[in-house]
Formats: structure tokens, C-alpha cells, sequence
């Protein structure tokens, strides 16, 4: 089984979860659709982790991959004014990880975490296992509890 940060993050704490590789493609339109149907399930079930910035404050938030993040909703629950993806540089230095295998899971710098709240309504869910090409499936409710996660409707 493979081993990153994030899956060493959950098996330390005694999280269940499952390591499901997949062929990465860094040409897809829409990497976390494309890591979906890779890996045979529903694009709503596959969350993507978006690394966003609210008035000079990083956060990062968990949505399903054929959604798209509302700017005004996170920056409205960080009380700030203006929100905005962070650049790639700005997403690696601060999360330790390469765009396309961010993890919310054992990130360099702790960040608010927020789970689009329809996520949370599903058995299991796939979130990015912190390396390219592999995702941990994982009930929702024990990420949100190990990345002490606020559930938001962040939709647009």
C-alpha cells in the first residue's frame, strides 16, 4: 500500500480508510472528474480539495468534483471581503503537496477546512491521498472529524 503524509496522518490516529490508486492524467480538463471515472465511481462522491485565499487567510475546501466553489460563500464564512483561488506556488508551499495530489490530510500548515455539506450525506467519499494518482476513500464524517471540518453549503 502506498504511504503519504495524509494516509500516515489517518493510521496514526486509528481512521478507517482505503488507499485507491488510479492513472493520473495532467492533461485532463477536469483532473478530479477524470480521477472519478478512473476509479469507477460518481463525480459527486470524489471530493476536490481547493486551496483558497479570504482576504490574506488561506482555507481549503472539499467539494464534489462536478461542482463548482462558491467565492462569496467562503469569503462570507471567513468574514472576509473577497475570496480567491491561491496561486500554485502559493497552494504547494503552503499545503506541502504538488497541485493534483493536495490532500486536506497532514498539510504543512494548518488551514480551515470546510466540506461542501452534500458530502456529508454520502457512505463514503474519495479525497486526494496527498500524492498523484491516489485517492483515500473515507466516510465523510471521520475526515471531518480528523480535520476538525465545518460543513458549509459552498455551491454555486
Amino acid at each position: 500500500m502506498k504511504t503519504t503524509r495524509a494516509t500516515h496522518l489517518l493510521m496514526k490516529k486509528g481512521i478507517s480508510h482505503r488507499v485507491v490508486p488510479y492513472e493520473y492524467d495532467a492533461n485532463a480538463t477536469r483532473i478530479g472528474e477524470h480521477a472519478a471515472q478512473s476509479i469507477g465511481v460518481a463525480p459527486g462522491k470524489l471530493l476536490k480539495c481547493l486551496m483558497v485565499d479570504v482576504t490574506g487567510k488561506p482555507c481549503c475546501a472539499l467539494i464534489p468534483s462536478d461542482r463548482e466553489l462558491s467565492m462569496k460563500a467562503v469569503a462570507r464564512v471567513m468574514d472576509g471581503k473577497k475570496a480567491e483561488m491561491l496561486s500554485v506556488e502559493d497552494a504547494e508551499r503552503i499545503t506541502g503537496y504538488k497541485v493534483g495530489g493536495i490532500s486536506p490530510f497532514a498539510q504543512r500548515k494548518r488551514v480551515p477546512v470546510f466540506i461542501e455539506e452534500s458530502a456529508m450525506a454520502q457512505e463514503t467519499v474519495f479525497i486526494n491521498a496527498g500524492q498523484r494518482g491516489f485517492q483515500i476513500e473515507i466516510s465523510p464524517q471521520a475526515a471531518a472529524k480528523v480535520l476538525d471540518a465545518r460543513n458549509l453549503a459552498m455551491l454555486k
